[in-house]
């Protein structure tokens, strides 16, 4: 047993040029589980995609392989995977959140590749346990989240909207932040984009109607603001 042990965190030999049948197999099995284990963590308190975490679970048995492939290179290894970030094609940017689960599957689908698995079991452990801590605790999350609105003001191209708003949204929330500006209807329009807080729920339709009385009655939407729209 002490052997088996020594010899999973010693470092399996998975280099190319002498990669076993029974060396790769042990990488890749190591890598799908730790990779599944990541997933099954990513998806906890978390609004995911299956393909999303399909793909997180596979990642790190994809980047072991290319590992391998390259006679153990790390800088050679992480070089031609990095390429497969250049290719986009459309895809959105993504959360904070999922950028850090990517990070940390390549990261164990490395050490995989080089063969510790050990390491790599032991540091998917750990990162887990803090992961699952920190959504169980609910750790960096906004106390008045149910009271985060999105609001889009449309007014005249003409209109002086700077502080024109203010004495309502003082009323009406407790934060206010203006984050978008955009020209619309050939640029005769503008239409404003708020990030607040409001101070009592149901007051939507009270702050709407003002509003509306200040934008020449142009259109007003507001709307639940999502949970990520502060990541990256």
């Amino acid at each position: 047993m002490f052997c088996l042990l020594d010899t999973i965190f010693s470092g399996i030999s998975a280099a190319s040029s002498d990669l076993t049948l029974e060396g790769f197999s042990l990488c890749i099995a190591a890598a799908l589980i730790l990779g599944a284990l990541l997933a099954l963590v990513y998806t906890y308190k978390s609004v995911y995609t299956r393909s999303f975490a399909v793909t997180l679970a596979m990642l790190p048995a994809i980047v072991s392989v290319v590992i391998m492939m390259v006679n153990g290179s790390i800088g050679t290894g992480v070089a031609v995977a990095g390429t497969f970030s250049l290719v986009r094609f459309r895809s959105a940017p993504g959360t904070a959140k999922e950028i850090g689960s990517i990070f940390l599957a390549m990261a164990v689908g490395i050490a995989c590749g080089m063969g510790y698995v050990g390491f790599a079991a032991l540091f998917a452990l750990i990162m887990c346990t803090v992961s699952f801590l920190y959504a169980k605790l609910g750790f960096g999350e906004r106390k008045n989240v149910e009271l985060c609105r999105k609001l889009c003001v449309t007014v005249p191209e003409d209109l002086d909207y700077g502080g024109i708003f203010d004495d309502l949204f003082t009323k009406f929330a407790s934060e206010t932040r203006l984050v978008k500006i955009k020209t619309t209807n050939l640029g005769s329009l503008n239409k404003l984009t708020y990030e607040i807080v409001l101070k009592k729920p149901g007051t939507e339709k009270n702050l709407i109607d003002q509003l509306r009385c200040r934008n020449g009655n142009l259109e007003v939407s507001c709307s639940m603001q999502a949970a990520d729209s502060q990541e990256l």
